[in-house]
């Protein structure tokens, strides 16, 4: 081990600390966080790790945006808690919602427990856990009638938009996985979907009501074995647009999930639904699940 000090007394106080590491059993070789900068690891990260997760292109936009960044050209060993508050403090300046700069930072804190656990950098910390991160603020209650999806079916201009977006509201698929269902994995004679691959990486087949069912048969057989010929990015953009042309306000297309969640509640018991959602934490069910008063009062008769 060697390294550069301005002065010898630093030198030799350096020197007794990693000979104190040793002899403790508790040295770890930074020579390669030394000499890596994050931009590296994060191009490596695009090229090893990107492939696998459930929506990489997502992901990939947020890893570019950070390989921009001034903190990307130091080395791995030299990032610090402080380094990565300043970056955070210039997003949120911008005006960037608070979970979208959680999402930004939980990709670093990604990158350097990988690069701690599979790249030989096991003397790596990782600067995330020294960082408050901003508090994300994110829950709706936004309920959609009848009356609205109709009319954001009736005023887009992709049949197979409206589709979509009334397969979203009868089975509480998720966007990605409605973009990613195949054929193959639908059996109409016996009401399912099966999605192999979902968010939270826990495969699961979904029961489609008679209506989702006769929603399908509306739609032609595609020569790529998908159901849809839709992208999550072109899909949320078509169906605010759609929105806006409607008149309607203050509606996201994952609000379809959350009213999906409402109205199977009122016909499945709450562990038939997370089956249904593909929750595995009982209180995100109930975070989805968003009742009428009146409704409820009527059940109280």
């Amino acid at each position: 081990m060697s390294r550069t000090f301005a002065s010898k007394q630093d030198a030799v106080r350096w020197a007794r600390k990693k000979e104190s590491e040793i002899e403790r059993g508790v040295w770890r070789d930074s020579s390669e966080a030394e000499r890596t900068t994050m931009a590296q690891c994060i191009d490596r990260y695009i090229r090893e790790c990107l492939p696998r997760l459930s929506d990489p292109e997502n992901e990939r936009w947020h890893v570019n945006v950070i390989r921009r960044e001034p903190l990307a050209k130091l080395a791995m060993a030299r990032v610090r808690g402080a380094d990565v508050a300043m970056v955070r403090d210039a997003w949120l300046k911008v005006g960037l919602a608070p979970a979208t700069v959680v999402r930004r930072l939980m990709v670093i804190s990604r990158v350097f427990n990988v690069a701690r656990t599979d790249w030989g950098m096991e003397s790596l910390a990782n600067p995330i856990k020294a960082v408050t991160l901003p508090r994300v603020d994110n829950a709706r209650e936004r309920r959609v009638s009848d009356d609205e999806i109709a009319a954001i079916c009736s005023t887009t201009r992709s049949r197979e938009l409206g589709v979509f977006v009334r397969l979203a509201v009868e089975t509480a698929m998720r966007r990605g996985e409605l973009v990613d269902l195949r054929w193959k994995h639908v059996d109409l004679d016996k009401q399912t979907a099966h999605l192999p691959k979902t968010k939270n990486g826990f495969p699961r087949t979904v029961p489609l009501s008679s209506r989702a069912v006769d929603t399908l048969r509306t739609l032609p057989r595609r020569i790529d074995g998908r159901v849809f010929g839709l992208h999550r990015g072109s899909v949320s953009e078509a169906f605010q647009r759609a929105a806006r042309r409607a008149g309607l306000e203050n509606l996201r297309f994952h609000d379809l999930r959350h009213e999906a969640t409402s109205r199977l509640a009122d016909r499945l018991q709450a562990h038939e639904l997370a089956k249904v959602t593909g929750h595995r934490d009982m209180r995100m069910v109930l975070r989805y699940y968003h009742p009428r008063a009146e409704d409820l009062a009527k059940k109280l008769g």
